[in-house]
């Protein structure tokens, strides 16, 4: 059997797919299927040697080991709700993030929304102390998703949900450095897949050269046949990255419901690094998957697991959190952030999960993650993880 066949058949396996069909064998964004994580990996030839197990986290140093539950301070009479979005303010360093207007759960129908409860949903906190400088987006949105902070300060923040009049929803805004509105992409409250519609955007991060990304679709993390993919894909479901000129005029779009190079499951963050490579976390394919910023796919990495959220440093470290491996979803692997560098497929370091019963052993942490200029590390506490971590952010940090 061929390589790119037997790479195929082992993805297929591991997400208990009813069929796979045979990979392209050309160097397009459709080239053959990734293979499984390794349960161990090599360590690189500028670090230091890392013997570990990337399922479990067992031998792999804890750098952060210095854990603060229920960080940052809430406007009184408020209750933390969850999140999945952290981000750190090029500017002056400062922690931006969200949370979900006091809603545990999340998504239309929910019964706690940023629409039925209209408070400020962003937040700017000092990393460290946890003080709220600034808090705004009151009536902009249903359900908080993605965050990015630009080089100019501005905040980006993706609405996942929409209301029940159908008003909001599945938009993308950006916002200046003092809350204003500047810019809504997507039509407001209706869901489509199109290059004016969004359908469920997850993350929204702007490129060296201005340019906008949205990665969209939330569904078809659940979709584990090729019927389900297929369907899903007829139905109009998507799992897509748009491309926006800085006007916010659309430019092109790739990937669809799929398994193969350049087709995703739940495209759930998006990350840039120093070469100006846009990560892309495939949750429910359980890898990053790299491209270009044309949207050619360049590589994959699968040592860090089903991952939620991104955040690569000025020095190239990888921090990847795995906030929904459980016995039904990613049998094994257990959750926490995963830490290397972006050179090599190759896990070097692992902040635990909290404990939690049902998840046999995986434990539960947050969705999204951010690093501080300090080298503090900071969870966006989603659904699964809110109750155990008392809060919607907590920070790690070295002893």
């Amino acid at each position: 059997m061929s390589s790119s066949r037997i790479l195929l058949s082992t993805l297929c396996a591991s997400l208990m797919l009813a069929a796979c069909s045979e990979p392209n064998t050309g160097s397009s964004a459709t080239a053959a299927a990734p293979a499984a994580a390794p349960a161990a990996a090599a360590p690189m030839a500028h670090e230091p040697m890392v013997v570990g197990n990337v399922i479990t986290g067992e031998g792999f140093d804890n750098p952060y080991p210095v854990v603060t539950r229920n960080w940052g301070d809430l406007p009184q009479g408020r209750e933390w709700g969850s999140t999945a979005g952290v981000d750190i303010d090029p500017t002056d360093g400062m922690l931006v993030a969200y949370e979900r207007c006091g809603a545990g759960n999340f998504g239309a129908g929910a019964p706690v929304t940023c629409d039925t409860n209209l408070v400020d949903p962003i937040f700017k906190f000092d990393p460290n102390t946890g003080a709220v400088l600034k808090n705004f987006g009151a009536g902009v949105f249903v359900t908080p998703h993605g965050i990015h902070v630009d080089t100019e300060g501005n905040v980006w923040v993706t609405d996942f949900a929409v209301n029940p009049e159908g008003t909001k929803g599945h938009q993308v805004h950006k916002f200046s450095p003092d809350g204003e509105l500047l810019m809504s992409l997507g039509m407001a409250g209706m869901a489509g897949n199109d290059s004016a519609h969004f359908n469920q955007p997850n993350d929204v991060i702007v490129g060296p050269d201005g340019s906008i990304y949205v990665s969209d679709g939330h569904n078809a993390q659940g979709m584990i046949s090729m019927q389900a993919m297929e369907e899903g894909r007829a139905n109009g479901d998507t799992s897509r990255i748009l491309k926006f000129a800085p006007d916010g005029t659309f430019i092109k779009q790739w990937g669809q419901i799929g398994v193969r190079h350049g087709e995703f499951r739940t495209p759930h963050a998006m990350e840039f690094d120093s070469q100006g490579r846009l990560w892309v976390a495939d949750r429910g394919n359980h890898r990053i998957e790299i491209f270009d910023q044309d949207g050619n796919y360049l590589e994959s990495r699968y040592s860090f697991s089903r991952i939620s959220g991104l955040f690569i440093t000025d020095d190239d470290m990888l921090y990847a959190i795995d906030s929904e491996s459980s016995p039904t979803s990613h049998p094994g692997w257990r959750n926490g952030v995963r830490i290397g560098h972006i050179d090599e497929d190759v896990v070097t370091g692992f902040i635990q999960p909290f404990e939690r019963e049902d998840r046999l052993a995986q434990g539960t942490a947050g969705e999204g993650v951010a690093v501080d200029g300090n080298g503090n590390v900071f969870a966006a506490e989603g659904p699964n993880s809110l109750s155990q971590a008392g809060g919607a952010f907590t920070k790690y940090s070295a002893r």
